[in-house]
C-alpha cells in the first residue's frame, strides 16, 4: 500500500497522547488546616484549551484546591504547574491566571465598560488599547449594548457575563471559574452553559470549573474529576465517568443509580455470576476480569438502563426481576418509576414518555418484569 493510501491515524485527546505535557500539573498537593485535611495529596493533569470541572458536595476540598490555583491559598505540601512554570509560591497577581467568582464581585460605583477595564488600567496600559480590549471582550459576551449601564441595572445572567468579560479581557492562560452559574434560574444556567463552552472553544484558553452540580459539569466539560473528603476518587470524560463508575460514591453521586448488593457465583467468559439475595435473583454482568466465588460484590445498574414489560417469556441471557409498580414521578420528557420487588427492594427505572398521557406506560399496583443485559451493569470497586 502507498504511503498516502493509508488510513490516518485516530486523533488522539491530549491526555491520551504521551507526547502532550499538561498544561496544568498539581503534584502531591496537600492543604490543612489544624488537624483537618481540606486537601489530601491530590495530583492531576490538565492539559491545554480542555474545559475541565472538579466536581464534588460542599467542603470536598475543591473550592481550596481552585483557590491554590490561584494563590490566595498556599498549599501546605505539594506543588503547582502551569505551563511548565512552578508557581507554588508565586503571589496571584504575577500569576498568568483570571478567577471568576460565584458573586461576580461588580463594583457597583461603575459601569460595565469601567468594571471591565479596570484590570487594565491597574496595568496602566494605553488608552486606546484598553478601548478596544473592552469593546471586543462586551462583543464577545453579547454585552456591547450595555456598556453605560451600572451592575444594579442589569439582570443576573447580564451580571455573569460581565464578570466574564472582565476576566477575558485580560487574556489569561488559564481561567478558573468558581460555580459561575451558581446565581442563575435553572433556564437561564442551562442556556449560559452552552455559551460559556462556545466562548472557551473559540478563544481556546484553558478553564478549570468548580461545582457541586453533576448536570453542569458533564454538560461543560472535556474532562473532569469527581472529589470526596479533600480526595480525588476518579478522572475522566463525563460520558465514562457516568458509565464506568470507579466506586459506589460516584455511581450514586453522579447521576442515579440503583447499587445492587450480592456475592459472586463465578465466571464465564467476561460475564459473572452473582446472587443478590436482596432481590432473590441470579444476574449476568460483563466483567472483564475473573473474582473469587463467595467474594462480595456491588452492581451499579442506572435507571435508564432498565426496561419494563408486562411480559415473562424473555429470552435466556437477560437479567429480569419481578415486581410492583410503587411509586412514579411524571417529568414531562421521563417517567421515574420505583419498583417494589418480593423482597421488598426498590428499584428504580426510568421511561421515555414518547407517547401523550392518554395514552400511559405501566401504572401504580401493576405486576411487572424489570430486565437489562449483562453489559448494563458495571461492577463497582470498593
Amino acid at each position: 500500500m502507498a504511503l498516502a493510501d493509508r488510513p490516518a491515524r485516530p486523533r488522539l485527546d491530549p491526555w491520551q497522547d504521551v507526547n502532550v505535557e499538561p498544561f496544568v500539573r498539581i503534584e502531591g498537593v496537600t492543604r490543612t488546616y489544624g488537624d483537618v485535611y481540606a486537601v489530601d495529596n491530590v495530583s492531576l493533569e490538565i492539559y491545554r484549551g480542555e474545559f475541565f470541572s472538579l466536581l464534588g458536595s460542599s467542603g470536598c476540598g475543591k473550592t481550596t484546591l481552585l483557590r491554590m490555583l490561584a494563590g490566595f491559598e498556599q498549599p501546605t505540601d505539594g506543588k503547582l504547574f502551569i505551563d511548565g512554570v512552578d508557581v507554588t509560591g508565586v503571589p496571584p497577581y504575577e500569576r498568568p491566571v483570571n478567577m471568576m467568582f460565584q458573586s461576580y464581585a461588580l463594583f457597583p460605583h461603575m459601569n460595565v465598560e469601567k468594571n471591565v477595564a479596570f484590570g487594565l488600567k491597574q496595568e496602566r496600559l494605553p488608552r486606546q488599547e484598553i478601548r478596544d480590549r473592552v469593546a471586543a471582550a462586551l462583543d464577545l459576551v453579547k454585552m456591547d449594548a450595555y456598556g453605560r449601564r451600572k451592575p444594579d441595572q442589569l439582570s443576573g445572567g447580564q451580571q455573569q457575563r460581565v464578570a466574564l468579560a472582565r476576566a477575558l479581557v485580560k487574556r489569561p492562560k488559564l481561567l478558573l471559574l468558581d460555580e459561575p452559574l451558581g446565581a442563575l434560574d435553572k433556564k437561564l444556567r442551562e442556556h449560559t452553559q452552552f455559551e460559556l463552552v462556545n466562548i472557551q472553544e473559540k478563544l481556546g484558553i484553558t478553564f478549570i470549573m468548580v461545582t457541586h452540580d453533576q448536570e453542569e459539569a458533564m454538560t461543560m466539560s472535556t474532562r473532569m474529576a469527581v472529589m470526596n473528603e479533600g480526595l480525588i476518587v476518579q478522572v475522566g470524560t463525563p460520558a465514562y465517568i457516568y458509565e464506568y463508575p470507579a466506586t459506589r460514591f460516584i455511581a450514586e453521586f453522579v447521576g442515579a443509580a440503583n447499587v445492587l448488593e450480592g456475592r459472586v457465583l463465578g465466571t464465564e467468559d467476561d460475564l459473572l455470576r452473582i446472587y443478590c439475595e436482596e432481590l432473590n435473583a441470579e444476574l449476568l454482568i460483563q466483567h472483564n476480569r475473573p473474582m473469587e466465588p463467595g467474594a462480595p460484590v456491588a452492581v451499579s445498574l442506572r435507571p435508564e438502563k432498565v426496561l419494563m414489560t408486562e411480559r415473562t417469556d424473555l429470552e435466556p441471557g437477560v437479567n429480569r426481576i419481578h415486581g410492583t409498580v410503587a411509586e412514579i414521578g411524571y417529568l414531562g420528557d421521563i417517567s421515574i418509576y420505583h419498583v417494589r420487588t418480593a423482597g421488598g427492594r426498590m428499584v428504580q427505572a426510568q421511561l421515555t414518555n414518547r407517547n401523550r398521557v392518554e395514552n400511559p406506560g405501566p401504572t401504580w399496583d401493576q405486576a411487572v418484569t424489570l430486565h437489562w443485559m449483562p453489559a448494563n451493569g458495571v461492577v463497582l470497586e470498593a
